[in-house]
């Protein structure tokens, strides 16, 4: 990874006129509309609005989980919504590193086999993949747990080995959803601060969905949605 943040001068993320609707029987409910930013490369982005104001589906699209019904989203210069679901697949594998709200580890491997995961798709050699590893979970300061299972760690444990498998491709971005809403305060506070880390010390990107005002306040830059609109930034 990168020892430091490098701003380059087009955006990491430039959506433009982006809207999505989801069809329910007859009816075709609009999740976003008209939906135009940018992110800077090493930004910390933080999406903030009530339940079902689009947030997630806005996440989904960046990462290219979802496609949109218009506008283009641009990553790293790559025009997404023109890619097939193949080429997405592959995209994402390379460019897009994923936290969720509850860790999604396999219970059944440990934190370093969990971390290992996307590597199994690289050509990276066994010994290559363990170097890769160590260094990442040595970042999310759980160089002394790679052994343990799940269900030996903390939650806020478990979220550092899901940070740390979402960072071990190396990806431009990271979409980060709901990271903490599963954590107490005090381990709350340890992820955003690890977050917070990468962003500064690696310079990556982070697009962040929360509920939580404290959570926000460690992003650079918070936008609001409201019913599929952007209403405001701060």
């Amino acid at each position: 990874m990168r020892s430091e943040a490098v701003k380059d001068i087009l955006p990491m993320v430039a959506i433009d006129g982006l809207s999505k609707s989801y069809r329910r029987g007859s009816q075709i409910i609009p999740v976003l509309q008209d939906v135009s930013f940018t992110i800077a490369e090493g930004e910390f982005l933080a999406l903030m609005g009530p339940s079902g104001s689009g947030k997630s589906t806005l996440l989904n699209l960046i990462a290219g989980i979802d496609k949109a019904d218009t506008g283009t989203i641009l990553v790293g210069g790559t025009d997404i919504t023109s890619l097939s679901e193949g080429e997405l697949a592959s995209w994402r594998a390379a460019h897009v590193g994923f936290i969720f709200q509850f860790y999604n580890l396999m219970p059944v491997l440990t934190a370093l086999e969990n971390v290992e995961l996307p590597l199994l798709l690289t050509h990276l050699t066994k010994k290559e993949r363990r170097e890769h590893v160590e260094m990442v979970l040595s970042v999310v300061g759980l160089a002394d747990r790679m052994d343990h299972y799940p269900s030996q760690l903390s939650g806020g444990q478990q979220q550092r080995v899901a940070i740390a498998r979402a960072i071990v491709t190396d990806p431009e971005i990271l979409v980060a959803d709901e990271p903490t809403g599963d954590l107490d305060r005090v381990s709350a506070e340890d992820i955003l601060n690890l977050m917070d880390n990468l962003v500064r010390k690696f310079g990556k990107t982070i697009i962040m969905v929360t509920h939580d005002p404290r959570a926000a306040e460690k992003a650079h830059l918070i936008k609001h949605l409201e019913k599929g609109f952007l209403s405001g930034e701060e």
